[in-house]
């Protein structure tokens, strides 16, 4: 009886391991499948997503360059852009940046860039308030929009770090949350042939490459000529974001 009383209690353990296990894995899956929904391809749910790259067969690619700070490299990389005939790009400003330039956000725009807003105080919002995070936004919106006309749609928040609440708050701010799913390094200045290593291996149909043209940024301007060029033999064509959300929402009615 002792014998079959401590096979029922071996059983009855190894049973609840095996609960136990299940329930840990199940948790697992739920937090990954809670990810997936604001991150990947293909998601229905119907809350606010971050756009890293489209879905398309077409060889179309956004150049997109992120400022917050500086006075030396925006102009060369503008003249890189228009030396090569890139007309359609896409440059996040911060409004503070923005406010002490306004000849090169003009610049922008009459090249035939696109405009997105890059926030106002350059730092992680997912750590404050919803109030402090409509403020941020909101400040940015309105001296983007007073110093080009036109109101910004795009923003790309500094560091490019969110979460879900703050998906949502760009969101109902009338604000799409665009990431990069190809990230040159320039910003750890790693070297001329490192970041075209990285954008060139990486590049794809429906790519959101990400470069900057903040000072602090050395190397952008000498490896941009070489990526385009190389980019351009391999086949692609350079849009704008919005330009490549468009096309992609006409062929699959789906953006990641």
């Amino acid at each position: 009886m002792k014998y079959m009383l401590v096979i029922r209690t071996k059983r009855l353990k190894q049973m609840l391991i095996i609960a136990a296990a299940l329930l840990f894995a199940m948790g697992i899956a739920y937090a990954e499948q809670d990810t997936i929904t604001v991150f990947t391809e293909g998601s229905t749910a119907q809350a606010p997503q971050a756009i890293f790259k489209v879905d398309t067969q077409e060889k179309k690619v956004a150049l997109t360059f992120d400022i917050s700070w500086g006075e030396t490299r925006a102009v060369p990389i503008l003249d890189i852009l228009k030396e090569k005939k890139v007309r359609k790009a896409t440059f996040f400003l911060s409004s503070p940046w923005s406010q002490r330039h306004p000849d090169i956000v003009k610049r922008i725009m009459e090249d035939g860039h696109e405009i997105g807003s890059h926030g106002h105080k350059h730092d992680n919002y997912s750590k404050y308030s919803d109030d402090e995070i409509r403020s941020q936004i909101g400040k940015a919106h309105t001296i983007l929009t007073e110093l080009t006309g036109k109101k910004p749609h795009l923003i790309r928040l500094p560091n490019g770090d969110f979460d879900k609440r703050l998906l949502k708050i760009a969101a109902d701010m009338g604000y799409t949350v665009i990431q990069w799913d190809t990230d040159s390094r320039d910003w750890t200045n790693p070297g001329v042939d490192a970041i075209i290593q990285n954008v060139v291996s990486k590049a794809h149909p429906g790519d959101i490459i990400l470069m900057h043209a903040s000072d602090s940024c050395k190397q952008t301007h000498l490896a941009l000529p070489t990526i385009i060029d190389k980019l351009r033999a391999e086949g692609y064509e350079f849009v704008t974001v919005s330009e490549l959300i468009a096309g992609a929402k006409a062929n699959s009615q789906e953006v990641n």
